[in-house]
Parts: C-alpha cells; sequence; structure tokens
C-alpha cells in the first residue's frame, strides 16, 4: 500500500512527458492514489491521454483555466464519476515569451500582466473554490501548486512570472486561511529550475541551470522525480499538520548568498 491509497487526485497541468505534473501524477499512482487529468487543447491531449493510459486513469477534462465556465464544468463531470476530491494539483503557469527577456520594464504590457496573473495565479483560486465543494468532508483533502524563487528574488528575464508567482505564493498563504475550517490544506512547492516545456520560454535558461548547479549545498539541479515525492508527501496524511505553506525542493539553493561558483 501507498501513502495516497484511497486517494482520488485532479491533476491540471500535464504539458509533456518533461512535465512536472507528469512525473507527480506517475508517483501518486505508484503511491496508490486514482487520478484525473485536464488538458488544455486537442494538441496537449493526446499527451494527457498517453499518461492517463499509463496510470490507468479513465478520466480525462478539457479544461482552459482562463475559463470559469470550463474550471465548473469540469468538477460537474468529475461528480459523476467520484463521489469526493481528496486532491488538486496546480501545475500551471504562463507568461507572453516576450516579456521573459531583456528588462522587466521595457517588455512589460497591460495585457500580458494581466494574462500571467490570470492563467499563472487565479486560477489556481478558481480551481479551489470550484473544487472546495467536492473536497469539504474528505478525510485529508489537500491542494498543491508549484511556484519558484523568482516569486521573492529578482531574476533575469523571469521578470513578470516572477510578479505573478508571488501572487501565487500569498494565494496559497490566504487559500489555506479560508479552506482551513474545512480540512482542506493548501501547500506549495518552490522548485528548483528544471528542463521542461515551459522553462524553455525564459531566456538564458541554460545559463540559469549551468549556475544553480555548481551553486546548491548539493552541487546538482533537482529532478522531476525529487518534486514528485515532496508533492506526494504534501498531500497525502503523512502532512496532516501542514498548510499554507511553500516547501523548497531545489537542492538548497534558496538558502544561499554570495556563492563562489569559479
Amino acid at each position: 500500500m501507498g501513502i495516497l491509497t484511497g486517494k482520488k487526485a485532479l491533476i491540471v497541468g500535464v504539458a509533456s512527458n518533461r512535465s512536472i505534473a507528469w512525473s507527480i501524477a506517475e508517483f501518486m499512482h505508484q503511491q496508490g492514489a486514482e487520478l484525473a487529468f485536464t488538458y488544455l487543447d486537442d494538441k496537449l491531449k493526446k499527451r494527457v491521454d498517453k499518461i492517463a493510459e499509463e496510470t490507468r486513469s479513465e478520466i480525462v477534462l478539457p479544461c482552459n483555466v482562463s475559463s470559469d465556465q470550463q474550471i465548473n464544468d469540469v468538477f460537474t463531470e468529475l461528480a459523476k464519476e467520484w463521489d469526493g476530491l481528496d486532491i488538486i494539483v496546480h501545475s500551471v503557469g504562463f507568461a507572453p515569451r516576450e516579456l521573459l527577456q531583456g528588462n522587466y520594464l521595457d517588455n512589460l504590457t497591460r495585457s500580458g500582466y494581466q494574462t500571467a496573473m490570470d492563467i499563472s495565479s487565479y486560477s489556481f483560486a478558481a480551481l479551489g473554490n470550484a473544487g472546495r465543494e467536492m473536497m469539504t468532508g474528505r478525510d485529508g483533502a489537500a491542494l498543491l501548486t508549484l511556484t519558484y524563487l523568482g516569486a521573492i528574488r529578482a531574476m533575469n528575464n523571469y521578470n513578470v512570472m516572477g510578479v505573478a508567482k508571488a501572487a501565487l505564493e500569498a494565494n496559497v498563504r490566504y487559500m489555506a486561511h479560508a479552506l482551513g475550517p474545512q480540512g482542506i490544506r493548501v501547500n506549495g512547492i518552490s522548485a528548483g529550475p528544471i528542463k521542461t516545456l515551459a522553462a524553455s520560454g525564459i531566456g538564458n535558461f541554460k545559463s540559469m541551470l549551468d549556475h544553480v548547479e555548481k551553486a546548491t549545498p548539493l552541487k546538482r539541479s533537482v529532478t522531476q522525480i525529487d518534486v514528485a515525492k515532496a508533492a506526494t508527501f504534501l498531500c497525502s496524511d503523512w502532512a496532516s499538520g501542514i498548510t499554507g505553506e511553500i516547501t523548497y525542493v531545489d537542492a538548497g539553493y534558496n538558502i544561499m548568498a554570495m556563492t563562489e561558483v569559479g
């Protein structure tokens, strides 16, 4: 038996087999969870169908998180299959590519800022709001999102995504406060840089990864499975007393200052 045996989990944000959400889904399945998935569009559906087949899931639902109607429809359909929901994993982030390079203010636009906030931060609260009815009364229900150190530190090229992730981390705290009385926990993982589809949009990402590998106490970057293990723990009953927290899974990079990397 795994630590998620008997749990039902909705995974939002699988983009490819290199994505963190993919590894989280695999590991949660190994630990006994029953899974459901959402997909953004027909292009991504084929990829999501593959992880669903791999994890023996028969629930794959369309969801563009910029649409409240589509978010609500996910839970309407899910309620037809399940009598409740234990876990929501939110692995969604987006900003227009042109905003993720160069000087933050030079490339910033109102529409781009709003898009980053809507997709990367508001969507987590929207999912929590729409899903809480199915989660209320469950033993140890939990929501989890993924963030990054750029939420609290200025980083070249991360730009508006750092601002959106800061809002996302505040969401974790306010959602934990709002949902706590219903027995629902809310946490986030701040993962170190990982080669994913989303990371490919960040300028000079390879240089960032090289620096981190030299600067971390563990002298390596983290992998998708490192994050998946932490995600599974935080959504399990083993983490029953943890809510409103941002857990760093970055090989210790966040603790360092004035690091010699030569």
